[in-house]
């Protein structure tokens, strides 16, 4: 039997403008409809997702994500952190872009969404070690009180989330925080960039980030 010819790239991308054409149709569509369905929907399709092995998570994942960011409400923020903590590293870069962006335009409704977060999920959710550097970035001053909360979770592992992106927050508001783990002695393992594990107590890490800071007025507690 002949072997069949592949198509040219030019043929293969028109074939893939179209298909992103029929993405964006469908998505469209999809945000005319009534937002609490919509919201059901993909609530729907992120428990079945999960289900599925991890490259058709990721599919499915990565689509339902953007759709929740055009959403409004504690449902699609919650939704948005069940996508953050999927397996799929591309689907956690998708909730969390998502999550990002509704943070600068809606930051209460994305750090109530966090605080439910911190009470709802398992302590061993991957979301919970990515919620912290969604803020971090964002330019408003309850970014600090909210990143102490992930600094008083049981789990070691959140905690260290929490100082990672203290210190890229840099506002000295957070070091009263940073200071009550100064005696904590729980181990948690630390990669470094050449892949090396390295261990550490919780209350080194928060010397060293205290240590970063550049010791101006720590302003309100």
């Amino acid at each position: 039997m002949k072997p069949r010819e592949s198509a040219s790239p030019s043929a293969a991308l028109s074939r893939l403008f179209d298909a992103e054409r029929e993405v964006r149709r469908i998505s469209a569509e999809l945000l005319r409809g009534k937002p609490r369905e919509l919201l059901d929907a993909l609530t729907a399709a992120i428990a079945d997702a999960k289900r599925q092995p991890e490259s058709e998570a990721a599919l499915r994942l990565v689509r339902v994500a953007p759709l929740l960011g055009e959403l409004e409400g504690p449902g699609a923020v919650d939704a948005l952190i069940d996508v953050l903590d999927a397996d799929s590293g591309e689907a956690r870069w998708a909730a969390g872009e998502e999550l990002r962006e509704l943070a600068f335009d809606r930051f209460k409704e994305v750090a109530l969404g966090m605080e439910r977060a911190l009470a709802r999920l398992p302590h061993d959710a991957v979301a919970l070690t990515e919620l912290p550097f969604v803020v971090t970035e964002i330019p408003e001053p309850g970014v600090a009180k909210l990143l102490a909360k992930f600094l008083e979770h049981p789990s070691a592992d959140v905690v260290t989330a929490g100082l990672e992106a203290a210190v890229e927050l840099g506002d000295p508001r957070i070091k009263p925080a940073i200071e009550r783990l100064l005696d904590d002695t729980r181990q948690v393992s630390m990669e470094d960039e050449d892949g090396e594990v390295d261990e550490a107590t919780v209350g080194e890490l928060a010397a060293d980030a205290l240590d970063m800071f550049d010791g101006g007025d720590d302003g309100d507690a």
